[in-house]
This record gives C-alpha cells, sequence and structure tokens, in this order.
C-alpha cells in the first residue's frame, strides 16, 4: 500500500528525493532532504539573514562585533590585541609601551630607541636619522667619534706647553 501524498521531494536541483520527513529551511522556506536543508548544502540565498554569529572573547567575556565575510578568529584576535580588558592581555600589551613616533608607524618596541639627533622614540625600522627624516641638527655623531674630539682637544690644550716627556726613551740595543 503506497501513501502517494506522503513526504515531499527535496528542492536542490541535484537531488530531488522523495523525503518521507522533509525539512523547511527557516530562511528561504524550501523543503529540502536531510542532506540539503543546511544553508550552505542548498546555496540558500538568504541566509545572510539567519546565520549570525557574534563571537565572545574567552579572555573577557564581551561579544565581539565581526563585519560580513570576515573571520571571527581574527575578529577576537585584534580584540585581544587591541580592547580586552582582560588581566593577560593588559600584561601582554604592557609589554610593547614603546611606540614609534614617525608619521604613520604604530609599530610598539619592547625597548626604547631614542634618536641621538632628536631624541625621540622610534621602532627598529626607523631608529636611524635617514629612516625619519631626523629634524635634529648637524650629523650624528657617535660615542666613538665624541672621545676621539675630546682627546684631540686634550692634546691641542696641553700642546702649548711643551713637556719633555712626551718623547719615548731610546732602548738600547741587546747583546748576544
Amino acid at each position: 500500500m503506497e501513501f502517494p501524498d506522503l513526504g515531499a521531494h527535496c528542492s536542490e536541483p541535484s537531488c530531488q528525493r522523495l523525503d518521507f520527513l522533509p525539512l523547511k529551511c527557516d530562511a528561504c522556506s524550501g523543503i529540502f532532504c536531510a542532506d540539503h536543508v543546511a544553508y550552505a548544502q542548498h546555496h540558500c540565498g538568504s541566509a545572510y539573514q539567519k546565520d549570525i554569529q557574534v563571537p565572545v572573547c574567552p579572555l573577557c567575556n564581551v561579544p565581539v562585533p565581526v563585519a560580513r565575510g570576515e573571520p571571527p578568529d581574527r575578529a577576537v584576535g585584534e580584540h585581544i590585541d587591541r580592547d580586552c580588558r582582560s588581566d593577560p592581555a593588559q600584561q601582554k600589551r604592557k609589554i610593547f609601551t614603546n611606540k614609534c613616533e614617525r608619521a604613520g608607524c604604530r609599530q610598539r618596541e619592547m625597548m626604547k630607541l631614542t634618536c641621538e639627533r632628536c631624541s625621540r622614540n622610534f621602532c627598529i625600522k626607523h631608529r636611524h636619522p635617514l629612516d625619519h627624516d631626523c629634524s635634529g641638527e648637524g650629523h650624528p655623531t657617535s660615542r666613538a667619534g665624541l672621545a676621539a674630539i675630546s682627546r684631540a682637544q686634550a692634546v691641542a690644550s696641553t700642546s702649548t706647553v711643551p713637556s719633555p716627556s712626551r718623547t719615548m726613551p731610546s732602548c738600547p740595543s741587546p747583546s748576544r
């Protein structure tokens, strides 16, 4: 004995299976078998209205807004790096406190890298005066250069007074 009015055919064009327990899609109201009732399985055009998920930060339990098409993992990761108010996230952020002062650069470093000419803080990429368009005066002088200049000035100031100890005494030749 057959029941011709029992069940319905799957609305998926590639399937058309007669299903005795058909399922109705809550987004597009189509009738589908158990294999094609998921939004992705029947390429539902109305899925964007229903399939909305808001991820929650695992550290602070705050919902994280996600743009359409953006992976939720990336949004949660950015939230933890920037906006998260939990203790572990705050401690992680405190390590990188030295922000680069070059316009447009948002890099942060663990240690302070100050320019010798302008005394501003920069990241590793912009630490040299030529890399950050340094506004300091003159060319940078290294510590070794400063030491050489001070020695030269000291020698110049003492050379005006003759000193007998400046010449090396000659050593007698060794005898065999």
